[in-house]
């Protein structure tokens, strides 16, 4: 594979979404790619590579060069603060974040506690706020927080407002909406900048309708 481009994916529900959009911008992609469980999958034809890669690590990826282009949620690229071009909004895995907590819960009179996986971006809110917090970073099950009595509050990711009902929370803040986005390393954008230039004109166009 010679000047190959080597896109960064998040597992989950932006990949499958992501894969339906390449496929209608008629990149030809093998059938059981959907199902594979391989960490790096080559498309000879499409001479592109693809790293499979957690969420969080996707604007990692392409800041340091790894990847020449990624696809991540708006989230984690505020919470990453990368060195990276957003050249394109997917507008796909729609969703947003939130404060939120159980309700009528008292408050801690001094600095509450808010757990959440995006400290940078919960800490940004709050200080705009005029809110001093105590920050509590988890990597999962942020809902439990409130719950054990860890947190008072949360700051997390809302798509359906699902979990939140089914744990007895209740959303207090709306903060920002989130939608996955194209991104692309500085230097592979000079470097590779015809074929980053066809992704972008192609999924521009499913975006598009």
């Amino acid at each position: 594979m010679t000047n190959v481009l080597t896109i960064a994916m998040p597992k989950g529900r932006i990949f499958e979404e992501a894969v339906e959009m390449l496929r209608k911008a008629e990149y030809q992609l093998p059938p059981e790619f959907d199902e594979s469980r391989k960490l790096i999958i080559d498309v000879l034809n499409e001479n592109i590579r693809f790293i499979l890669a957690k969420p969080m690590d996707v604007v990692t990826y392409v800041e340091h060069g790894v990847a020449d282009v990624g696809i991540a949620g708006k989230d984690v690229m505020l919470e990453e603060e990368g060195d990276v071009y957003e050249v394109l909004d997917l507008n796909i895995s729609e969703c947003y974040l939130a404060v939120a907590g159980l309700p009528n819960a008292k408050l801690d009179d001094v600095a509450p506690k808010v757990a959440t996986k995006y400290p940078k971006v919960a800490s940004s809110y709050f200080r705009e706020q005029g809110e001093q917090v105590e920050i509590i970073k988890l990597n999962g099950s942020i809902e439990l927080a409130p719950l054990i009595g860890l947190a008072d509050r949360i700051v997390d990711i809302v798509s359906t407002g699902r979990t939140l009902k089914e744990n007895g929370l209740i959303e207090l803040e709306r903060i920002c909406d989130i939608t996955s986005r194209l991104i692309v390393n500085p230097v592979s954008y000079r470097m590779k900048d015809e074929q980053i230039d066809e992704l972008v004109e192609r999924l521009s166009k499913v975006i598009g309708g």
